[in-house]
């Protein structure tokens, strides 16, 4: 599969990006290349586009399993299906973080024929995005370490230091460190740590921001630290939020780049949905608004966190009503949902497809507490029998659920144009007002309780004693009317990733809060959650090579 991918992205036949910016009605002075196939859209641009207030279309799925679910690829070949049935549309997607290129998730640019191109550059360094990320990151850390050693004017008790270095790689060894060792030339010995660079709160800062000046004014706030006294520490208390929008000047601008087949599309941020809000930036998704009249985009994991947090957070900050939501299923998910493990996910079984169906019933009962009209987009795989498409089949159209097949992976666009048609008149026919699940002004654990009993079908929630302690200092500091961001295991309802299906009648646990003030949430972390991932037993990048000529091999 992954040689497949690689090898169609190979033969496509690009335009050069120029083309595709004129589609946009960009000029050529509206865009920074990064060679023929990727380049920047400079933010000035705006100011001469039309404001088209262009729809937004939201692609999320049922809880993720290891046999994959296919979002990314159904978003890329819904967008190239709109554009087949003749609508102006565009995809926007996240970058792919490096750690899990390299590991075991892949990349995060489509599949088969739905594909964002050129592949190998938005898998591997693209425009140095994440790079820029990592840096300003590492930055604030320099700049902490540095303040300890020359005299600490600002008080920071070195114990309380919530700022965590990043690197883009995942790498368990890194989690808590040891810096400032060998004398006292080398600064105070402190205990710290590394977060992948996508969990880092410049990452969510970068995505929430809605220009440059916004931006330097959420890194102003973001809390680094605490004084003995207990009193929050900010990068601007710091001195340092000048230098960091200065690094970052260029990785606020969104990339532009293509599908296969030549639909215009927007990759830009990339914050996980497990430990962060799990969606491209808002400058991008605006942008897009402005460029086409559909934008076609993408949140993290299941409607449990990525939709969640979309709906939630990003719709809020950004100032805009989502039009539709496509919900992905498969066969063979919906099968180890009810049960079956994966090496067995060929065979048929029409029992085990009826009992996983409950997962994507919570899903759409969460899509549909927003009240917004949907589509369960059902993606073909090749080992799908004639029997267990008919009886999902049955059981969507008895519970007047609309759907439609989805074959982008085989087919690209084509592969999606009744799901593209299906969408259409499901934003046509809707009458409902979007609503979201709580207001700013509500309690954090009233936010909390929202999502646990609405989203994941929890009975109640705990908070250990810490949290206890947080949200009590959170209401102090006058931070309880941010939204809240959960940070959750992807792979169940429930904060325990073992369990599959439809959990009923658990506890969810609130065991830590941390404040990320830049960003403008709460981070509330269940279970044991890990804002540095670890390599697998055998890594992708272990297959992963170039031939003679450079060309990438094993990438996916």
């Amino acid at each position: 599969m992954e040689n497949q991918d690689l090898k169609i992205a190979q033969q496509a036949k690009m335009l050069d990006v120029g083309k595709i910016a004129k589609r946009l009605n960009l000029k050529e002075e509206d865009i920074e290349r990064y060679g023929n196939y990727n380049a920047k859209i400079r933010l000035e641009a705006q100011k001469h586009l039309k404001d088209k207030n262009g729809k937004v279309i939201l692609v999320t799925a049922i809880t993720p399993t290891p046999a994959g679910e296919g979002k990314s690829t159904t978003t890329v070949g819904l967008g190239q299906a709109f554009s087949k049935v003749g609508k102006d549309a565009i995809v926007a997607l996240r970058e792919p973080s490096f750690g899990p290129v390299m590991g075991i998730k892949g990349g995060a640019a489509g599949g088969g024929y739905a594909q964002i191109v050129p592949m190998e550059d938005i898998n591997l360094h693209f425009t140095g995005d994440i790079h820029a990320i990592t840096t300003a990151t590492n930055a604030i850390s320099a700049m902490i370490d540095n303040h300890l050693h020359q005299g600490n004017d600002l008080n920071i008790d070195p114990r309380r230091i919530s700022w965590k270095r990043a690197l883009d790689m995942n790498d368990r060894s890194l989690r808590q460190v040891t810096v400032g060792l060998g004398g006292i030339g080398n600064s105070i010995p402190r205990e710290d740590g590394f977060n992948i660079s996508v969990a880092s709160e410049i990452m969510a800062v970068l995505c929430l921001a809605t220009d440059i000046q916004d931006l330097k004014i959420r890194i102003k706030r973001i809390v680094i630290a605490n004084t003995y006294d207990r009193k929050p520490v900010t990068v601007g208390d710091l001195g340092a939020e000048g230098a960091i929008t200065l690094i970052l000047r260029d990785a606020i601008k969104p990339n532009l780049v293509q599908t296969l087949e030549n639909t215009p599309a927007l990759v830009h941020g990339g914050p996980f949905a497990n430990i962060a809000h799990g969606c491209n930036s808002i400058i991008a998704t605006n942008m897009g608004r402005k460029l086409a009249d559909y934008v076609i985009t993408e949140a993290g994991f299941g409607a449990d966190l990525g939709a969640e947090k979309f709906l939630n957070i990003k719709t809020r900050q950004a100032g805009f009503d989502p039009s539709a939501v496509v919900i992905v299923a498969t066969v063979r998910a919906l099968k180890m949902h009810g049960g079956v493990k994966k090496d067995a996910l060929k065979e048929e079984n029409v029992e085990a497809l009826k009992q996983g169906v409950e997962n994507l019933q919570k899903h759409i009962e969460t899509i549909q507490a927003f009240n917004l009209p949907y589509v369960v987009a059902v993606n073909h795989f090749v080992h799908d029998t004639d029997a267990e498409h008919k009886a999902l089949a049955e059981w969507l159209e008895e519970n007047n659920h609309p759907y439609a097949l989805s074959k982008v992976w085989a087919d690209g666009g084509e592969g999606a144009v009744d799901l593209a048609n299906r969408v259409l008149e499901q934003i046509d026919q809707n009458t409902q007002k979007f609503t979201r699940l709580y207001e700013n002004e509500q309690s954090i654990e009233e936010k909390i309780e929202a999502i646990a009993t609405k989203v994941y079908g929890a009975k109640t929630v705990n908070y250990s004693k810490k949290a206890r302690n947080q949200l009590r200092k959170f209401k102090r500091e006058g931070w309880d009317n941010l939204q809240v961001c959960m940070a959750k295991t992807q792979m169940s309802l429930s904060d325990d990733p073992k369990r599959y299906g439809r959990p009923r009648d658990f506890e969810l646990t609130i065991r830590e809060l941390t404040p990320s003030i830049g960003a403008g949430f709460i981070v509330a972390l269940t279970g044991e959650m890990m804002t540095m991932p670890g390599l697998p037993k055998r890594p992708a990048a272990m297959d992963m090579d170039v031939d003679e000529d450079g060309n990438a091999k094993g990438l996916f």
